[in-house]
């Protein structure tokens, strides 16, 4: 039999094989990155379009499900371009609680049979927290996109995902310097935070030149700069029918004539059907939830957005487009003192802004550092960077 050698290793021809994959897997780095709900997808799109052309890292994608509508989810992975997740939990509704518990059980099962080094989480649902935790456990490294955001109200369900996952990530991107200073408070070292940017911009720069005009567009004769675009979704907002019912009155008596395009989320539909609001009200249009593209589209041509959205305060930055977050506080500072965005943090603060609106005055806004597209990018340096690949 006739024997090779290299660097003072002598191994047989049929042994070869071997020998040479395991040096090639010795360089290779294997990531599962998490996706669960509609933020989730457009912050994933960006990093896997990258990690496709990449030779030296492998990914696999894990879909929770924790959002289960069709309009909540597979849509996004068509209008963003994502190859189909390699394994869904199939976790689907009920309570936050018990969504959490067969998240940590599915990602369980997965995770403890896969050779993955690293698990990538991205902002502040309930599958980041709960598929950090069993990260953790399982003794793999965690890394988290978005992190160090913080609103400081431990009220809302996010910011405890948040904190959670924050308090045992090893490695922390971050969108802004804001982020960064958070987690030097909260005691993390310097060495492990990297300010990369904005990885939802960079799905918006690739997705601007290609939103599709919804046919509600024409179904209710809009036009440009001339009507709202409304969107609510966060507990506090939603899960009561009063305060919810005074929030779009509210709305309502300040835009006039105008006319206000609120698609409404499952959760809020399923408050307001016990209401006299739809027949109440006239100049709030109530329709189904928009593809990605076409809400893109209703973003960019609107003449403000009314919002509890955190990703909607980065999106309409961005485009410059007004607007006004009804909420106690937010996790997106930057959005306030640099961007687009402003916070009614009451009925009477969320008239008066409208007011300023329908008086056709609004601040001058810019984009905030490194919201450039190029995110993506600077997260892959980075990973190879850390593991020497």
């Amino acid at each position: 039999m006739e024997f090779l050698e290299m660097d003072s290793v002598i191994f047989s021809e049929d042994k070869g094989f071997q020998y040479f994959y395991r040096i090639i897997q010795s360089v290779m780095l294997d990531i599962v990155i998490v996706a669960g709900a509609r933020p989730n997808f457009v912050k994933i799109a960006p990093l896997i379009h990258k990690l496709l052309r990449e030779e030296k890292i492998n990914y696999t994608l894990v879909h929770t499900g924790q959002h289960y509508d069709p309009l909540m989810n597979d849509v996004f992975f068509e209008d963003l371009s994502i190859p189909a997740p390699s394994y869904h939990l199939g976790i689907s509704g009920g309570s936050q609680n018990k969504q959490t518990s067969e998240i940590i059980t599915g990602f369980e099962e997965f995770l403890k049979d896969s050779n993955a080094k690293a698990v990538i989480v991205v902002g502040d649902v309930t599958s980041t927290m709960a598929c950090s935790i069993v990260t953790k456990k399982l003794h793999r490294d965690l890394i988290h996109i978005e992190a160090g955001l913080r609103s400081h109200d431990r009220a809302m369900p996010e910011e405890i995902n948040r904190i959670l996952t924050d308090s045992i990530t090893d490695y922390f991107f971050t969108t802004s310097r804001e982020a960064g200073a958070n987690l030097v408070k909260e005691g993390i070292a310097d060495d492990r935070i990297f300010f990369v940017g904005n990885i939802m911009i960079d799905s918006l720069v690739r997705t601007l030149p290609f939103i599709q005009r919804p046919e509600v567009y024409r179904t209710y004769s809009l036009e440009e700069n001339n009507y709202y675009l409304l969107t609510l979704h966060r507990a506090d907002n939603v899960d009561n029918a009063d305060v919810l019912t005074d929030i779009l009155r509210a709305v309502s008596e300040s835009i006039g004539d105008r006319t206000c395009i609120f698609p409404v989320h499952p959760r809020t539909e399923k408050m307001l059907r016990g209401t006299s609001i739809f027949h109440e009200i006239k100049n709030i249009e109530f329709i189904e939830p928009l593809r990605y593209l076409e809400f893109l589209f209703m973003q960019k041509h609107a003449k403000a957005v009314i919002t509890d959205s955190g990703g909607i305060q980065e999106e309409t930055t961005f485009m410059n487009v007004p607007c006004v977050t009804y909420r106690t506080t937010t996790e997106r500072p930057e959005t306030i003192t640099t961007g687009s965005n402003e916070l009614a943090q009451d009925l009477p603060a969320l008239k008066a802004f409208l007011n300023t609106l329908e008086a056709g005055e609004w601040k001058t806004s810019s984009i905030p550092p490194l919201w450039d597209g190029n995110t993506a990018g600077r997260i892959v340096q980075k990973l190879h960077a850390i593991y020497s690949i």
